[in-house]
């Protein structure tokens, strides 16, 4: 089983201590939890517009990145990572929230469009299609009309208990991906079936 080559994984979210909890950071609570795992932590590197830290997975070296540009303009800083540590998009893992998918679930998928979401708009202008997606399932309002407020809100205690179980999942599939490549990992996540909430 071929490995999978990754040099960068990003989160994405919005900056701010009013952001921190909503289901649009999703993408940052990934990220949170695998440098936790790694026992590192996050610096702020203005030049990158970011927050940035370096861990090892599977022995190699990874750099993390948390975007403080806002959801809609993320696709700058993490061009700017890619030029200053020459990785290629096929090196870059981007974690985000997904509406399309049951909350407690996660997907992982290389290339692709937007699919409405923003963060993965701008980030396709700068760094084109060709990156891999962690897909983390936060379930729809079931309204379209209600997507905006439903995002930028904070998960009910049930809604998070169902998900940051999943992200672990995910944090813990890294070495995996790294090591055996992403088929195996896409097996192993693909089966985790999302918990009811009543």
């Amino acid at each position: 089983m071929a490995a999978t080559s990754l040099k960068l994984i990003v989160g994405l979210g919005n900056p701010g201590p009013e952001h921190v909890l909503t289901r649009h950071n999703a993408g940052f609570w990934f990220v949170d939890a695998l440098a936790r795992a790694c026992k590192r932590h996050f610096r702020e590197q203005r030049k990158f517009q970011g927050e940035l830290t370096r861990v090892s997975i599977a022995g190699q070296e990874v750099e993390l990145l948390k975007p403080l540009t806002y959801m809609n303009k993320s696709g700058q800083s993490i061009r700017s990572v890619m030029d200053y540590f020459r990785i290629a998009p096929e090196e870059v893992l981007v974690a985000h929230d997904e509406l399309d998918l049951p909350l407690g679930t996660v997907r992982l998928k290389s290339g692709g469009g937007a699919g409405g979401h923003n963060g993965l708009r701008d980030t396709i202008t700068y760094i084109g299609d060709a990156f891999w997606r962690l897909r983390i399932g936060i379930g729809h309002p079931g309204d379209k009309d209600r997507v905006l407020d439903y995002v930028l809100n904070r998960a009910s205690r049930q809604e998070e208990d169902t998900i940051l179980p999943a992200i672990g999942a995910a944090v813990e599939a890294m070495p995996m991906l790294l090591q055996e490549g992403a088929e195996k990992v896409m097996n192993r996540l693909h089966r985790i079936k999302p918990q009811k909430i009543d």
